[in-house]
């Protein structure tokens, strides 16, 4: 949940708030995102983070972040749609997890895509991490922009997660005077665990980080679930 209460300077941060300003950030985004650059925006937890998916956006955020190998990032979606577009599969786990907890703060870890997303988006067990984000502007935004974008928090290394575009926004303001980072002001958002992370590419769903929606939850649809016991 957000707060409107808009800090950023204006010449660094582009209003996203309110029904009438985030239609009118729509364009402008799209357009950045398709001349691969890098987005800041805020979702259900913090500010994130965001490119199009394809190797050359990927890779400018790899840079910008300085993300180590190894770590991947990421992706938000607004529909299952989107999942079919970039050849993930939901696993009959992740199917009913998905029914029961989409849009909401849980990320899962799907197999597929070899053909569609970059190797830097998959993770050590091969699987890509994809969240329906609830907040309801970015829903309107992805859908919008008819595909998938990556997601990082919105920090240097060693500085806490973001929950304001002021805190983006005088952490980078370089990068946005240079145009490679666009900023979404969003509002100030109220502190929250993050998404529960589900690996979906084995034989048993596993928890492989606690989040927001207990373990417990998640096993009333999938009983066989392990992990965060």
């Amino acid at each position: 949940m957000s707060h409107p209460s808009p800090n950023a300077p204006s010449d660094l941060a582009t209003p996203f708030w309110s029904p009438a300003e985030i239609e009118g950030a729509i364009r402008g985004v799209i357009l950045h995102l398709q001349e691969r650059g890098v987005l800041a925006y805020p979702t259900e937890t913090v500010y994130g983070f965001g490119t199009a998916v394809d190797a050359e956006s990927v890779e400018a955020l790899v840079r910008m972040k300085g993300r180590p190998p190894g770590k991947p990032f990421l992706l938000l979606i607004a529909g299952s749609d989107m999942l079919a577009r970039l050849g993930l599969h939901l696993t009959p786990a992740a199917a009913n997890i998905a029914a029961r907890h989409w849009p909401g703060p849980v990320t899962l870890v799907l197999p597929g895509g070899d053909r569609r997303v970059s190797d830097r988006l998959r993770g050590p067990e091969g699987g890509v991490a994809v969240r329906w984000t609830p907040h309801q502007g970015l829903i309107r935004l992805i859908r919008a922009y008819g595909d998938a974008i990556t997601s990082t928090s919105a920090n240097r290394p060693g500085v806490a997660p973001a929950t304001s575009a002021f805190e983006v926004t005088s952490q980078w303001s370089h990068e946005i005077r240079r145009g490679t980072l666009q900023v979404l002001d969003g509002g100030r958002l109220t502190p929250s665990p993050p998404s529960t992370v589900v690996d979906c590419t084995a034989r048993r769903p596993r928890v492989i980080r606690p989040g927001a929606i207990p373990a417990s939850v998640l096993r009333e649809g999938v009983p066989d679930l392990v992990g965060d016991v």
